[in-house]
């Protein structure tokens, strides 16, 4: 295999990663925007995953396992909600409990359904996403370097990923041009602000709130939908956190998400290439080791490249109403 075909290859593959890393990133962003702190996308995932995987299984429809997925993902979203706007409770610890809480359930919920350790059974045909060719994919494949690009890297992916790609362009969209997105945004800065105006802070609040675990239920259910032929459990392996490592390096702007996202995706689809390659001076480098990469990596960009990140100000402190 050529240089060429092997930087498609791992291209290809970092997009494929990256896009529930995208989705959860998204929602943190949306959350965050609106000062409510959620350390729980990874619960949140994971939840959805499995009901995704469960309800495709029982009506053999992926569409409708998207739906369960984010309804899933949805109810504990509003959970984290409660606690945190509702009751003004440690937005920390409670994500935390949601994290808890779904690694928890999942697991032994599956394994009473299903008997199999906590795994659904396999998906197949209309259960799962099928990849989408583009128009002219096949056509451009002779093209040299762009027809591979377009044929391999941009097209043949599920619907889910343009649909990671539409959702980071209307939440740019919807954070800086609309008004309701506005108002997200001054209530993650300065809610007595918002409140003066006569706006409810704690109904913008939810909304993100919601908008955020609809993000984590289409990440979830790609998961097992689509990058995956069922539902495993842990399959999130710590997705949720990298993608708030990816909202910090981005600075909390959806394009710059975008980017974040695909090179934490991208690191990923290179240490599964160099999984069993012996390299010079070193050898047959520890699968372990190889699969600690990523993780590494991304606390080495943090430290080192990132330069100051400015959360939203009023992030992680519950709005008590001034009488």
């Amino acid at each position: 295999m050529d240089a060429l075909s092997i930087a498609i290859a791992v291209f290809d593959s970092g997009v494929r990663l990256s896009v529930p890393l995208l989705f959860a990133c998204l929602a943190g962003l949306w959350s965050e925007r609106s000062g409510v702190v959620d350390i729980g996308l990874e619960g949140k995932m994971l939840v959805a995953a499995f009901a995704a995987a469960a309800a495709a299984h029982a009506t053999h429809s992926a569409w409708i396992g998207v739906l369960a997925g984010v309804g899933a993902s949805v109810a504990f979203a509003l959970v984290h909600g409660f606690a945190a706007i509702s009751q003004r409770g440690n937005q920390i610890v409670s994500g935390v409990a949601i994290n808890m809480l779904a690694a928890g359930l999942t697991a032994l919920v599956g394994n009473a359904w299903y008997s199999q350790g906590g795994r659904t059974p396999p998906l197949d045909g209309a259960a799962r996403f099928q990849p989408v060719t583009l128009p002219g994919a096949e056509a451009a494949r002779g093209v040299p370097v762009i027809g591979p690009l377009y044929a391999d890297v941009l097209s043949s992916h599920t619907v889910l990923v343009y649909g990671a790609l539409l959702a980071t362009l209307l939440t740019a969209v919807a954070l800086k041009r609309t008004r309701f997105g506005l108002r997200i945004r001054a209530v993650g800065e300065n809610p007595a602000a918002v409140d003066t105006a006569g706006v409810s802070v704690a109904a913008l609040r939810y909304a993100a709130v919601i908008i955020a675990g609809v993000l984590c239920g289409f990440g979830g259910a790609y998961l097992s939908l689509a990058q995956a032929a069922g539902f495993l459990p842990g399959m999130t392996a710590g997705k949720g956190f990298i993608a708030l490592a990816a909202l910090i390096f981005a600075k909390w702007r959806a394009w710059p998400a975008l980017g974040a996202c695909f090179l934490f995706g991208l690191l990923d689809a290179i240490s599964i290439r160099l999984q069993g390659v012996s390299l010079p001076w070193v050898g047959l480098v520890p699968v372990q080791a190889i699969q600690a990469l990523p993780y590494a990596l991304t606390v080495v960009l943090l430290a080192g490249f990132i330069g100051r990140a400015i959360p939203p100000r009023a992030s992680g402190l519950p709005y008590v109403k001034e009488r």
